[in-house]
C-alpha cells in the first residue's frame, strides 16, 4: 500500500498549473493508472504523446508529477508518476490571484467531468453489465447551514478515501478504477 500523500495547493500558480483541462486529464490518469508514459497517457486522455509529454514537463515544473529517475530520455517514451494520491485547493481567496486560480481550476475541474462522462457513455455499451448497473447519478437540494455542508463534504471525503487508487491496499480481483465525483455548494 502507498502511504496517502494528499497535496494541499496554497499557491496560485500551482493551483493554474493545473487548472488545465488536459492537465487534469493527466493527472487524474495517472492517479488511476499509476506510472505511464506520455503515449500511454495520449492514447488514455485522447491526445497526441507530444502534447502529453510537453504538458507533464509542465507540470513536472511544479513539482506535481515527476519522471521515473533513470528512465527514458525520449519524452513520450519516459515514464511518469504524480507525486501525491490527490490534491486540494487551499488558496487564499482574499485576493484576486487566488480568487481567479480556483475560478480556473473549477472550470478545467469541469470540463474534465464532462469530458469522462460523455467517454463513458460512448463506451457504455461495450462494458459488462455488472459495471452498468452501478453507474448513478444523483442530485440532492439539501437545506443546511454551512457548518452542516461542510460536514457533508467532510463524511464523503473519508468515506471514499480508503479506495482511492494509489493507496487501495490489495484490491479485491475483479475491481478496475471507479470515478467517483462530489459536489457541493450553495445554490445561487
Amino acid at each position: 500500500m502507498v502511504a496517502e500523500s494528499r497535496r494541499f495547493d496554497t499557491d496560485p500558480q500551482e493551483l493554474r498549473a493545473m487548472a488545465h483541462p488536459l492537465r487534469q486529464a493527466l493527472l487524474g490518469h495517472l492517479l488511476a493508472a499509476g506510472v505511464q508514459t506520455a503515449s500511454e497517457c495520449a492514447a488514455a486522455v485522447g491526445s497526441t504523446p507530444s502534447n502529453c509529454s510537453w504538458h507533464l514537463r509542465y507540470l513536472s515544473r511544479f513539482g506535481l508529477v515527476e519522471a521515473v529517475p533513470g528512465s527514458s530520455d525520449d519524452g513520450r517514451e519516459r515514464p511518469w508518476r504524480v507525486m501525491a494520491t490527490g490534491f486540494s485547493d487551499r488558496v487564499d481567496e482574499s485576493t484576486p490571484a487566488g480568487r481567479g486560480a480556483r475560478r480556473a481550476m473549477a472550470e478545467a475541474r469541469l470540463v474534465e467531468e464532462d469530458r469522462l462522462i460523455r467517454h463513458y457513455l460512448d463506451v457504455r455499451e461495450q462494458l459488462p453489465s455488472k459495471w452498468r448497473g452501478i453507474e448513478a447519478v444523483a442530485d440532492y437540494e439539501l437545506r443546511l447551514t454551512p457548518a452542516e455542508a461542510e460536514r457533508i463534504v467532510q463524511q464523503m471525503d473519508a468515506l471514499v478515501r480508503p479506495f482511492i487508487a494509489p493507496t487501495s491496499d490489495g484490491a479485491p480481483r475483479g475491481s478496475d478504477v471507479v470515478h467517483v465525483s462530489f459536489r457541493a455548494f450553495k445554490r445561487p
